[in-house]
């Protein structure tokens, strides 16, 4: 709660959440809010400009834009964070096992971690298309194949420090497992740290399986993607430019909203960037109560 208010108080963070929330309770609710079914085909009104009845107009085939532009905001956004929380609860498993027990079974785990490292992480989606085909179910397995190692590396090295404190080595001498004391103990506190890596790769995530997608790999038609409706603008992008400003500025918007509020969780968990908040705003005070204190004297 006190992390909410923290976030909550910077205007910039909190009108982030507010465009993230807004984001995913619309995709959500897609069938409720467009005003029209995604994949409908009216070819007579094939690049019909900005009306009442279709807010961003049509495309190439008659389809509504707005409506297009919601229902993509589910394999751009909720199926994307999706495979981030699988990727997390997967890499987090063997990330505190390596960060709390060290020795041999952290040296095992992090050369699991190395190996699947070793791999470019756009190989092993290509890869992974390669041999499932495309498709956005095959691009989010890659995620997680791809992503798990790193946040079990990153997870492991925030474990580490919070295994030497004081409490979980006087709970070891007191005889209590190391589940319950990594349960108790150090999820509670490694929590907002994995809340702050795992906001920083959602950025990524989507910027990525918009890429795929705008490259023919992911989403296929006639289903909605952001990055699939940039392709199908593409060939008209000099003729009808504004056809490729509605997926472009969802995906800018988005993706900003998730960096900007990814540094603003950093930034609140941090003690270093709080300290150094909190002594700038001690060298505006210090010269006026030194002032004040001679002008006593």
């Amino acid at each position: 709660m006190n992390l909410f208010k923290t976030v909550w108080k910077d205007k910039l963070a909190a009108l982030s959440l507010s465009v993230i929330a807004v984001t995913v309770m619309a995709g959500i609710f897609a069938p409720i809010l467009a005003p029209r079914d995604p994949e409908e085909v009216h070819l007579e009104l094939r690049f019909a400009s900005s009306s009442w009845e279709y807010l961003l107009g049509t495309d190439h085939l008659g389809r509504c834009i707005l409506s297009r532009l919601i229902y993509g905001i589910r394999p751009s956004v909720l199926w994307v964070f999706a495979a981030l929380v699988v990727s997390v609860c997967i890499g987090t498993v063997p990330g505190f096992i390596a960060g709390y027990f060290r020795g041999k079974t952290d040296a095992f785990v992090m050369r699991i971690c190395d190996v699947v490292l070793s791999f470019p992480g756009y190989v092993m989606i290509l890869a992974v298309i390669g041999v499932l085909g495309t498709g956005l179910e095959n691009i989010l397995i890659g995620f997680v194949l791809m992503k798990w190692a790193w946040f079990a590396r990153v997870i492991r090295t925030s474990v580490m420090q919070y295994a030497e404190s004081d409490y979980v080595k006087f709970a070891k001498v007191l005889g209590i497992r190391d589940i319950r004391i990594m349960a108790k103990h150090i999820v509670p506190i490694a929590l907002p740290d994995i809340a702050v890596i795992a906001s920083g790769s959602f950025g990524s995530m989507i910027l990525q399986i918009s890429g795929f997608s705008f490259l023919g790999l992911g989403v296929q038609a006639p289903h909605a993607e952001w990055g699939m409706m940039l392709n199908e603008a593409r060939a008209v992008m000099f003729s009808r430019p504004e056809m490729m400003l509605a997926p472009g500025l969802a995906i800018v918007m988005i993706v900003s909203a998730v960096n900007f509020l990814s540094d603003a969780l950093q930034a609140a968990l941090d003690p270093k960037l709080m300290s150094a908040k909190a002594k700038r705003q001690g060298l505006e005070v210090t010269p006026a109560v030194k002032l004040q204190g001679k002008e006593v004297a």
